[in-house]
């Protein structure tokens, strides 16, 4: 799968699947194009990742084929520029997969229409994830405040059950009350009500004078540390597409600088001309590595043995030969 946003994305509006959907292909454009359409939305469409998986091509058949379903309509790359709701801007670059046939002019339109869509935009640079309707903001959840009777929480109760399982430590209602604070604390570090009466009762002296500032004493001296906060991850920051031009398939060049003519710019639409004559000359196959992928015919390598090399540089530096283990 690509990173968020990116991958394959459906133009939307199609067809359903049908026979004939890519019969206007060669054999193996065709079946290139099944491959993809059924790919899951956000795979990676890159060449070489796609040549990666398929079973049959390698990266000069994909990228040729690429090319010649983009030629037919089918595939487009589209620059976005978004403004995300802090104010920061960005561009991205959406590739947009239809399988029903599309014209260069319904492609334009397409992209005309992404201006003023709102995306949901992850928080990292150069990234957004699906398209969604704009939402309306959530409603904020009420705010529990204090309960007006504190006899009925639990940290209260649990100090006054505390006389019955201690009868030495016989706190008041008044000493409930001042310690209610200090067991509410415990409680939300994630203690329980016997974690309290035991904190409170355990290892009492043969005679407690003061129960209420006993018990003050060992609950603040006593406390559990705090939980460790977990940090969540920050809600999607939403954006809107401002402006939308369409992209090359191959070096990312946009229309903003040069003509975008069936998704390639010129130099790639010329290179990839020449690929596709070659292959038609029966000079390039599926399994095609380039020239710099090979050995130099005509290379000369000098083998080197390492341990005669190091004892001619320590003799040239005036440095004693190793002695007592091997190079």
């Amino acid at each position: 799968m690509a990173n968020p946003g990116y991958g394959k994305r459906p133009a939307g509006d199609e067809e359903p699947h049908a026979d004939p959907d890519f019969a206007h292909l060669s054999p193996r454009e065709a079946e290139i194009a099944v491959f993809v359409d059924h790919l899951d939305d956000g795979q990676a469409m890159g060449h070489k990742v796609l040549a990666a998986e398929h079973p049959r091509y390698g990266q000069q058949a994909i990228r040729t084929s690429l090319g010649r379903i983009s030629e037919a309509g089918h595939l487009r790359w589209i620059r976005e520029h978004l403004t995300v709701e802090d104010n920061s801007m960005r561009w991205v670059t959406r590739t947009y997969w239809s399988r029903t046939r599309r014209s260069a002019a319904w492609w334009e339109e397409f992209a005309r229409q992404r201006n003023g869509r709102i995306v949901p935009g992850d928080l990292r640079p150069g990234l957004a994830r699906t398209d969604e309707p704009e939402l309306p903001e959530p409603e904020p959840e009420p705010r529990t405040g204090p309960e007006a009777d504190p006899e009925s929480r639990t940290s209260y109760l649990t100090l006054a059950a505390i006389r019955e399982a201690e009868p030495r430590m016989h706190l008041s209602e008044a000493d409930c009350r001042s310690l209610a604070s200090l067991a509410e604390e415990w409680l939300t570090r994630g203690a329980t009500p016997q974690d309290i009466t035991r904190a409170v009762t355990d290892g009492l002296p043969a005679t407690v004078n003061n129960p209420g500032g006993l018990a003050r004493n060992r609950l603040e001296n006593r406390m559990p540390p705090k939980k460790a906060k977990i940090r969540q991850k920050p809600a999607p920051r939403r954006a809107r597409v401002t402006r939308a031009v369409m992209a090359c398939m191959d070096c990312d060049a946009d229309e903003r600088t040069v003509e975008i003519k069936d998704g390639m710019c010129p130099d790639c639409h010329a290179e990839f001309e020449a690929a596709v004559a070659a292959e038609e000359a029966g000079l390039l196959d599926a399994g095609y590595v380039p020239d710099t992928f090979l050995a130099a015919p005509n290379a000369v390598y000098e083998v080197v043995d390492v341990p005669r090399r190091a004892a001619e540089v320590r003799a040239a530096a005036g440095l004693p030969p190793r002695t007592g283990r091997a190079l």
